[in-house]
């Protein structure tokens, strides 16, 4: 478009567009129309998990698939055809390789990828965590919103392959980090100390004696301790 043919002023261009007759609205309704079944079918086609959770190949099949669609409603020039076409390459790719997924836990592990532990028995592994890309803040905020205290009540936490959180905890909790912000002074304070028990502020890792400000931690080799804490909650999120 020419600088002397944008006015700000031209209404009819901001609404339909350059040189677009208005009957063009009406095929925009049926290109939409037919748009929105083919993206139905394709999601009946590559099963019921598009619907779900998904995984990174799923996100990639339905981004690919949303990118192919998208152009031909709004461009007059653009015929149905080639969307058809790209949405069906799009559906047997996505199907081929969740089949020879269900076949090889190997090529699932590739393609699907791999749950982590991010938490064993009220420890942080903070490796682990590094390599996923989550840290600590989200972690703890995800065991908040669950209801969970300390880390102490913590037996697993694993990152799906989804990306979820899953939290198994202890029937009967061990003392533990606390999740409270420091800056949360009365909720803080709201939790029973447990005696001549201490956690490392950056991993979790829990030690009994009283000398403990002086070491580095064994897990992360921190020298971070507060005073471990105690909950009376019990059982699975």
């Amino acid at each position: 478009m020419e600088s002397q043919d944008y006015q700000i002023t031209d209404i009819m261009r901001i609404l339909v567009g350059k040189e677009l007759p208005w009957l063009f609205l009406l095929e925009v309704v049926l290109r939409v129309f037919f748009i929105y079944l083919l993206i139905m079918l394709c999601m009946r086609l590559m099963g019921k998990r598009m619907a779900s959770q998904l995984s990174n190949l799923e996100m990639s099949a339905l981004v690919s698939l949303a990118a192919a669609v998208g152009v031909p409603i709004l461009a007059p020039e653009r015929g149905l055809l080639p969307a058809v076409i790209i949405a069906l390459v799009v559906v047997v790719i996505q199907r081929i390789i969740s089949h020879y997924a269900s076949k090889s836990e190997k090529f699932e592990s590739v393609t699907f990828g791999d749950l982590s532990v991010l938490i064993e028995d009220g420890q942080m592994l903070l490796d682990i965590m590094k390599k996923n890309r989550v840290t600590r803040e989200r972690l703890q905020a995800e065991l908040r919103s669950n209801g969970v205290s300390n880390l102490g009540q913590v037996k697993r936490a694993y990152l799906e392959t989804s990306g979820d959180f899953t939290f198994y905890l202890h029937e009967d909790p061990s003392p533990g980090l606390s999740l409270i912000p420091e800056w949360d002074e009365e909720m803080r304070d709201r939790q029973e100390k447990a005696d001549n028990y201490y956690s490392c502020n950056i991993c979790g890792y829990l030690v009994s004696d009283e000398k403990h400000s002086q070491w580095k931690c064994e897990a992360c080799g921190h020298k971070e301790w507060s005073n471990a804490v105690v909950t009376h909650t019990v059982g699975e999120v």
